[in-house]
C-alpha cells in the first residue's frame, strides 16, 4: 500500500466545519535581529551514510536571509553545505567553530 500525501503541510486531514478551507500562511516572517535569535547547533549523521552533518536551527527570518547566512557559515569552515527546510546544513562536524563564529555575529547559540 502506498502512502498517501497530507492535505495540508500542518496536518489538517480532514473537518466537519462545511466552511473550513485550507488556507496558506501569508508570506514569510521578517528577519530579527541576531540579538534576538536563539540558534541550536547539533550534530546529525542520519541518513548520510554516517558521514556527519552540523545543523544550524531555529532561525527567525526570510529565506534570503538564510541563505545568505549559510553562505557565510560554510565560507567561515571551508566547507560545502547546503540550506534545506529552514535547516542550515555544515559538512562535517563544526559546532565549536560555528558557536564562536555565530556569537561574534551577534546570535545566543545552544
Amino acid at each position: 500500500m502506498s502512502k498517501k500525501s497530507k492535505a495540508d503541510p500542518r496536518g489538517f486531514v480532514f473537518s466537519t466545519d462545511p466552511n473550513f478551507s485550507f488556507e496558506q500562511e501569508s508570506g514569510e516572517s521578517e528577519t530579527l535581529p541576531p540579538e534576538k535569535q536563539w540558534l541550536l547547533l547539533r550534530l546529525d549523521t542520519k541518513q548520510r551514510a554516517g558521514k556527519a552533518v552540523t545543523l544550524v536551527e531555529r532561525f527567525i527570518g526570510t529565506t534570503q536571509d538564510l541563505e545568505e547566512l549559510g553562505k557565510k557559515l560554510k565560507s567561515h569552515c571551508g566547507t560545502g553545505g547546503s540550506v534545506k527546510d529552514g535547516l542550515i546544513l555544515i559538512q562535517g562536524d563544526h559546532r565549536e567553530k560555528l558557536k564562536l563564529h555565530l556569537q561574534k555575529l551577534g546570535y545566543k547559540v545552544k
